[in-house]
């Protein structure tokens, strides 16, 4: 239990146990592992949490679980039981889909009547809804059909004193309520748990084609991505990713079949003499596969989309300087995720050099991934909007007593 409670570990396991059952609760040091049923159950839990102190963290399979700042809970909260699809009226392309459900297993029965939530996030065969929503992951489908925030249209949420709420509607056309999923959108689990989310739905890209065209420094593609983003073309997803010595950009394009080789022309004329060629569906796991270095930093920057190739470039320019190893993959959007290959004692030079190249222009760098040895001295957020103020009284009104997720998020809120 935390320092702010005098309840036991073992107290508290057995007041779960009288809510979730006890072959649903679990003690594993000061903190007590519970798995509820439903809404109702996460209701008595929150309520009995805020009423006692204890701080609660909401959980799915834990592939995020390592954004953000740290926090210690004294109750975790586990969705797994809340694990489908209960709703798919597929005439109104929509649905509804419990928070502990995979992102893979939904996308599977939804593509049963050729649907699809139209967002590719990391480790869809293990990341959970609700775990997806609440960090706000998507990856370069984003380009063509939004983010969470756009495909989204209604959620049930359970807030920290036991209020269960429902915020927007099971239809696209909808008006009603206030928008409280947007809010709860990549709020990190410290405003309320989500219980269920409604989705607007896409046809899935049956017939699709990638592309991929190479050069030595990012900043060759700065015009042609330019040129390609102002076209009349409509690309599901671009990519630039990018090393030491070698920059790609891919691009995807779902159309019919008989119309694939206009785009490629098309493409080619964009791009001019840089070398183009067909590719595989693989490149779009090139994001995913920056993490698979455990030993290595990651970082995620924003910024205008204008600026990846430059960003990019400077970045390889750097590298080769310093003598350090990276790579990346940044979404056209402007969203740029980097895997650093760099001392310990090096990444808080690099991170405030990067942040603040793109501060002039709006932009922000995260740090989700940094060695133990240096994160109590660093801001993984970096956050100095004046928004900050705003964010942090919305947490008091909603979670006044900072029992969900006590300090992971921005400016330790």
């Amino acid at each position: 239990m935390t320092s702010t409670t005098a309840i036991t570990a073992q107290e508290c396991a057995a007041q779960l146990a009288n809510i979730a059952g006890e072959a649903h609760t679990e003690v594993a040091g000061e903190t007590v592992s519970v798995a509820p049923l439903d809404a109702a159950q996460i209701s008595q839990i929150l309520r009995f949490a805020d009423a006692n102190a204890i701080s609660v963290t909401p959980f799915g399979s834990g592939t995020k679980a390592g954004w953000g700042n740290p926090v210690a809970p004294g109750i975790r909260l586990s969705l797994n039981r809340r694990n489908s699809l209960r709703e798919h009226p597929w005439q109104d392309m929509t649905c509804t889909v419990e928070a502990g459900c995979t992102w893979a297993s939904m996308q599977a029965e939804l593509a049963q009547h050729g649907q699809m939530v139209a967002l590719d996030p990391l480790w869809p065969e293990r990341a959970t809804v609700g775990g997806i929503v609440a960090t706000n992951d998507s990856g370069a489908l984003r380009l063509k059909y939004g983010g969470l925030r756009d495909l989204i249209i209604g959620m049930t949420i359970v807030l920290p004193d036991g209020t269960i709420a429902k915020t927007g509607g099971k239809v696209v056309k909808n008006v009603a309520g206030y928008d409280l999923h947007k809010l709860m959108t990549g709020s990190f689990g410290t405003l309320g748990v989500i219980t269920e989310v409604n989705f607007r739905l896409h046809p899935a890209e049956t017939d699709a084609r990638t592309w991929t065209a190479t050069a030595p420094d990012a900043l060759q593609f700065a015009e042609p991505l330019r040129i390609l983003l102002d076209s009349q073309m409509t690309p599901s997803s671009i990519q630039l990713r990018a090393g030491k010595l070698q920059s790609a950009l891919d691009v995807r394009i779902a159309t019919r079949p008989e119309a694939f080789d206009e785009q490629a022309a098309r493409l080619r004329k964009i791009l001019g003499q840089i070398e183009l060629s067909d590719s595989v569906n693989e490149v779009w796991q090139a994001r995913q596969r920056l993490f698979d270095h455990e030993d290595r930093v990651i970082l995620k920057a924003s910024m205008l989309s204008s600026d990846i190739c430059s960003v990019s470039s400077e970045l390889q320019h750097l590298a080769a300087k310093q003598e350090f190893e990276f790579d990346l993959t940044a979404q056209a959007t402007g969203l740029m995720t980097v895997s650093l290959n760099i001392p310990a004692d090096a990444v808080p030079r690099l991170l405030d050099q990067l942040r603040s190249r793109l501060r002039t222009s709006g932009g922000s760098v995260i740090a989700l991934r940094i060695p133990e040895s240096i994160r109590a001295g660093l801001d993984v957020w970096g956050c100095d909007s004046n928004a900050l103020a705003l964010m942090r009284e919305i947490k008091r009104r909603f979670d006044p007593n900072r029992t969900l997720n006590p300090g992971r998020f921005v400016g330790n809120i």
